[in-house]
């Protein structure tokens, strides 16, 4: 019972004729002496039908008021505001905390009563208000760590269910470059993942490293190790500090890879790694990605697409194959400046079917700058030995692996083509009848950072924001789930971010909190968010009625710039 509590009551309850308490809501005054912070979250005794229940609310926002009826009575008080003496009048005042209600232990949200005492949670309690204590122990997943004022701490734990389906899927992360430590944080939940979830080794993950060379050592331990306090929180949520395992690493080749044999990537993987290449004959059917950011209101260039595709594949067999006019086209050079595309007499751009010749120049001028004059060394007229066609390495994924796949030093249509072949070939994989391999992940996460750039907010539709959106509506029940970051989740695309079960926001602006797309949050907590520390996070999750601020430690794994 509530009543035979023996934890320190904080405060009371209060209503006023101004500001009652409501079900969703309902305010404390403070004893003095007594630290509240938001987000702390506490508890306060209700009516029930037998007994006593218990309330639980999460703290948005708390205000000092006195009985002084303007800030000039305060002035005059202090002897017509002079501030080195004493006050003439004494004022009575208190600290009133304002809570959101999370929960009630027996489903009573009547509204709380006047003078009903108020405590801090212990875990237990935290636990119940969140509804963690409803989730069966294996399908939680640690997320973090809630610290409150008065030294309280409780693990969050994600119910597995909603990020990894079936109930819900998708994870969006969002806040400030540096500050918010997107990465840090989706890399850490992964782990968190594959160590406690009932079904780790059926568990695929597919990690798109876009920045530098963070996420090419993954599998290696930091060369100083982890400081205690860092320890300290990994254990104190049941997790195990240590750095990935069955890593693959696939490496972009570069301009300078046939003389070197160097990938063209910021740091090279100690051990696993490949080249990964596109020739025409691996791109034929993939052009339509690699012009996504191509501006095409008529259409033309995705009918010329089509064209292409149609006449270098086989038509018994659909691959690679071909046949007719297009016979000739063995790689890049010979497509932008053989036949059909090129009238060899004249030099001059020749129709296609439907497509004048025009546009078919236009088309070749823009081709020939992705691949050609501006490329990284990613396309190739022909894939050497021992290099790899990505869409078949990626089809090879295994339960209980972790794919990494640079493009840190890709130009941006080369990310586009990259992130669009991988998420075509994972939804294929996972869609088509027949893909019933035994060794399959159960599970399949994949994570890409800046997922602005291929789902943004924008009217148009394009071939990269297809594939998103396919895997943000139809990965749920597929079981593969899409793990994003950005620094604006107001530039993602909303049906993305709308399908995300679980949302992280880490230090944000105030102008960019002002969104639609966080109006979900209470307008103290927003101005909150503006205040988190690095290595702070509020999240929201499916089962939690209210975002909570957690911590979380750094990864186990050696990171770019640390010794």
């Amino acid at each position: 019972m509530a009543g035979d509590d023996e934890r320190p009551v904080i405060g009371r309850a209060s209503a006023t004729a101004n500001q009652p308490n409501t079900s969703d809501a309902f305010s404390f005054w403070l004893a003095p002496d007594v630290v509240v912070n938001p987000f702390d979250i506490v508890e306060v005794e209700q009516v029930a039908s037998q007994g006593t229940s218990r309330t639980f609310g999460i703290v948005t926002t708390l205000a000092h008021t006195t009985d002084a009826p303007s800030h000039l009575s305060n002035f005059i008080s202090n002897d017509f505001g002079q501030v080195s003496v004493e006050p003439n009048t004494v004022r009575q005042g208190t600290t009133v905390a304002y809570a959101a209600v999370l929960s009630n232990d027996a489903e009573i949200y009547m509204p709380v009563l006047n003078d009903r005492p108020v405590r801090f949670a212990d875990e237990a309690s935290i636990h119940a208000a969140l509804g963690i204590d409803q989730v069966p122990e294996r399908y939680r997943v640690p997320a973090g760590l809630i610290e409150m004022s008065n030294g309280t701490r409780a693990v969050v734990y994600l119910d597995s269910r909603y990020i990894l389906g079936p109930e819900g899927a998708h994870v969006n992360i969002t806040g400030i470059s540096g500050l918010a430590t997107k990465t840090s944080y989706a890399i850490f939940l992964i782990q968190s993942i594959l160590q406690k979830a009932g079904n780790r080794d059926r568990i695929g993950v597919i990690i798109l490293n876009v920045k530098h060379g963070d996420l090419l050592s993954i599998d290696q331990p930091p060369a100083s190790g982890l400081l205690p306090e860092e320890h300290e929180l990994w254990e104190a949520l049941g997790l195990t500090p240590k750095p990935f395992e069955n890593v693959r690493y696939l490496l972009p080749h570069g301009k300078d890879t046939p003389r070197t044999g160097r990938p063209n990537s910021f740091r090279i993987p100690e051990h696993n790694w490949f080249l990964y290449a596109y020739s025409l004959q691996d791109t034929y059917d993939k052009l339509d990605l690699l012009l996504s950011n191509i501006p095409d209101p008529w259409d033309t260039v995705g009918s010329l697409i089509g064209e292409i595709h149609q006449g270098l594949s086989d038509p018994k067999t659909g691959q690679w194959g071909p046949t007719g006019q297009w016979k000739s086209v063995t790689d890049w050079n010979s497509l932008l400046n053989g036949p059909p595309l090129v009238n060899p007499n004249t030099g001059q751009a020749n129709s296609i079917g439907e497509v004048k010749a025009v546009s078919v120049a236009r088309f070749r001028r823009l081709l020939r700058r992705i691949v050609q004059t501006r490329q990284s060394g990613l396309f190739v007229s022909q894939r050497p030995r021992g290099v790899k066609n990505l869409s078949e390495e990626i089809a090879r994924i295994r339960g209980g692996e972790t794919v990494v796949v640079d493009i840190a030093r890709l130009t941006d249509e080369e990310q586009t083509l990259v992130f669009g072949d991988i998420l075509r070939t994972v939804y294929a994989l996972y869609a088509e009848e027949g893909s019933e391999r035994e060794d399959l992940p159960e599970k399949l996460i994949i994570f890409v950072d800046e997922l602005n750039k291929y789902a943004p907010t924008r009217e148009r539709e394009s071939p990269i924001i297809e594939q998103v959106l396919d895997i943000a509506e139809r990965g749920r029940s597929l079981g593969v789930v899409l793990f994003g970051a950005e620094q604006f989740m107001s530039a993602v695309h909303e049906r993305v971010v709308g399908n995300c079960a679980t949302v992280v926001i880490g230090r944000s602006g105030s102008s960019e909190l002002s969104s639609a797309c966080y109006r979900f949050l209470d307008p103290a907590v927003r101005a909150n968010i503006t205040r988190l520390k690095k290595g702070e996070l509020v999240i929201s999750h499916a089962i939690f009625r209210q975002p909570v601020k957690i911590r979380f430690p750094k990864p186990a794994y050696l990171q770019e710039g640390t010794p």
